[in-house]
């Protein structure tokens, strides 16, 4: 028997290897079985999508999704491998008052231990989840919906101009569409707020990679695999810079790509910690600090595909048109130098900043522990 019966607040937490084992369908069975709330790694936010949503942990995870995290007493980990980022230089604060129950298919990912009584389990995902499937697991729906009582107090915290945007592009997108992001700002923003509608969307994250510039070329190989279907490219200036030669590619391939560039004239990520932790001594990364942003719009006409320059992601409503037609395009669009990325956890105190509103922090305490 895997799971354990006495649990009250029981969550499953999926990785990229679910995916990769083909699980993807199995996570779904499991959640609509049982009604256990199903968190993400960022690698793996698509496989949560729709009314499974709930948002994904770690340093820049959505808070709801580790204070969840935090309160749950089961948690079982599939195809996660629980990194650095997932559960931080603590480990005692990784989901404290949880039994663990970890499913890998990598031993040395199994090797080191986050918790010192874990139970391991060596298998391919897909086979882990048959088994679980196969078990008498309660229903859980009560335990689900306190938590997404929890989430809805939440709902107009944590929302800074890159979320509402992607919150705005995700509103335009067809039902179970193929999304590649970037690395940077945009990545953590679309995994914090690019809420897909169904369950078979994709959203292709460079993760671990860590390469800038990923996602035009992730976006070019997905439309011809999918037939040159239609697929969306969200990125920031900085990462689009990296590959725009590609630009040529998708004109001569005819490719019906949707380039969305959340355009703040700096390399944000970056430029973010060097304010943060350094004191705003900026160095390449803002324009007073040597980094410079093209035309693109220009640059987009010169390779033969239209675009448009827009000052505010709320003029996206303009080209609903463009999102769904057969032709690629280019959407650049003004953000603000200094949008956030909230919220975080940092790395010297284990507290997510910024500090959540005591009153509702208190009212979903309540709500999680009851």
């Amino acid at each position: 028997m895997i799971f354990h019966t006495t649990s009250k607040r029981p969550v499953l937490l999926v990785g990229n290897g679910a995916r990769s084992a083909g699980a993807a369908s199995l996570v779904i069975e499991f959640a609509k079985k049982t009604k256990i709330p199903v968190l993400t790694t960022m690698n793996a936010v698509d496989m949560a999508q729709d009314e499974m949503r709930i948002g994904f942990i770690g340093t820049y995870g959505n808070r709801i999704a580790n204070i969840i995290l935090s309160k749950c007493d089961l948690l079982i980990s599939v195809g996660a491998r629980l990194g650095l980022r997932q559960v931080g230089h603590i480990l005692g604060n990784f989901a404290p008052n949880a039994e663990l129950i970890r499913a890998d298919i990598d031993e040395y990912e199994l090797s080191r231990n986050i918790k010192e009584d874990e139970e391991k389990y060596l298998m391919d995902a897909t086979e882990f989840m048959k088994l679980l499937l196969a078990e008498n697991v309660p229903d859980y729906s009560d335990w689900h919906n306190r938590c997404l009582k929890a989430k809805s107090l939440l709902e107009k915290s944590d929302r800074e101009t890159g979320n509402l945007a992607v919150e705005k592009i995700a509103s335009l997108l067809p039902e179970n569409p193929t999304v590649a992001v970037d690395v940077g700002q945009n990545e953590c923003w679309c995994a914090q707020s690019l809420a897909l509608k169904g369950n078979e969307g994709r959203i292709l994250i460079g993760g671990g990679y860590g390469s800038m510039g990923c996602s035009l070329p992730f976006a070019i190989g997905a439309s011809i695999a999918n037939g040159k279907g239609i697929v969306y490219c969200i990125t920031g200036d900085g990462g689009f810079q990296m590959n725009i030669q590609e630009l040529e590619t998708v004109k001569r391939e005819n490719l019906p790509i949707k380039i969305l560039i959340l355009n703040n004239g700096v390399l944000g990520k970056i430029s973010e910690i060097q304010h943060v932790s350094y004191g705003s001594r900026f160095a390449q990364t803002t324009a007073s600090s040597g980094y410079s942003v093209p035309d693109f719009k220009k640059i987009s006409d010169a390779y033969g595909i239209k675009a448009a320059a827009i000052a505010t992601y709320h003029e996206l409503d303009q080209y609903a048109g463009w999102f769904t037609d057969d032709e690629a395009c280019l959407l650049d669009i003004n953000m603000p130098e200094d949008t956030m990325l909230i919220p975080k956890i940092h790395w010297d105190s284990g507290e997510t900043r910024p500090l959540l509103d005591e009153d509702i922090a208190a009212k979903i305490e309540s709500i999680l522990h009851n």
